[in-house]
C-alpha cells in the first residue's frame, strides 16, 4: 500500500468511513438474523469493509471478473436489488450523501465526497457486485 493511499484511507476513517462502515455491518447483523437475508449480510460485511478503507479498492460487476452470469448478476439479483434498496439501500445511501455534502465543504474534503457518492451508488444497488484491488488492473 503506498504512502498517500494510506494517509487518505486514515482521513477517509475519520471522515465518515467509520461510522459508515458500521452501518454497512450493523444491517449485515440484521440481515443475518432471518435465513433469507443471509446473502445480503454476507455482501454487508464486504462492502462495510470497503467503506473502512476505499482507497486502493474499486467495485465492479461479478460478471466481468468471473466471466460468466451467476444468481446475482441475472434477474434474481435484480429483484434482489430492489428489495435491498427499499429495505436498507436508501438509508445507507441517504448516509453517504449526508456524508458527501460535509465534505464537499472543504477543498480538502472534496476526494473524500466523491468516495461517499461511490458509496452511495453501490448502496443503491450492492448485489452482482465485488471488490477488487486497483492494482490488478494496472
Amino acid at each position: 500500500m503506498s504512502v498517500l493511499r494510506l494517509i487518505f484511507n486514515v482521513f477517509w476513517f475519520i471522515l465518515g468511513g467509520f461510522v459508515m462502515g458500521l452501518a454497512w455491518w450493523v444491517i449485515g447483523l440484521i440481515c443475518f438474523v432471518s435465513i433469507i437475508g443471509i446473502p445480503f449480510g454476507r455482501a454487508c460485511f464486504v462492502m462495510g469493509e470497503l467503506a473502512f478503507w476505499p482507497f486502493g479498492q474499486d467495485i465492479i460487476n461479478r460478471r466481468y471478473v468471473t466471466k460468466q452470469t451467476d444468481i446475482g448478476t441475472g434477474a434474481f439479483g435484480t429483484l434482489g436489488n430492489i428489495i435491498w434498496f427499499v429495505l436498507f439501500g436508501i438509508w445507507l445511501a441517504i448516509g453517504h450523501l449526508l456524508h458527501a455534502i460535509v465534505c464537499f465543504l472543504t477543498i480538502i474534503g472534496i476526494p473524500f465526497g466523491l468516495q461517499h457518492l461511490k458509496m452511495a451508488g453501490l448502496a443503491i444497488a450492492p448485489i452482482g457486485k465485488t471488490v477488487v484491488s486497483k492494482q490488478r488492473f494496472v
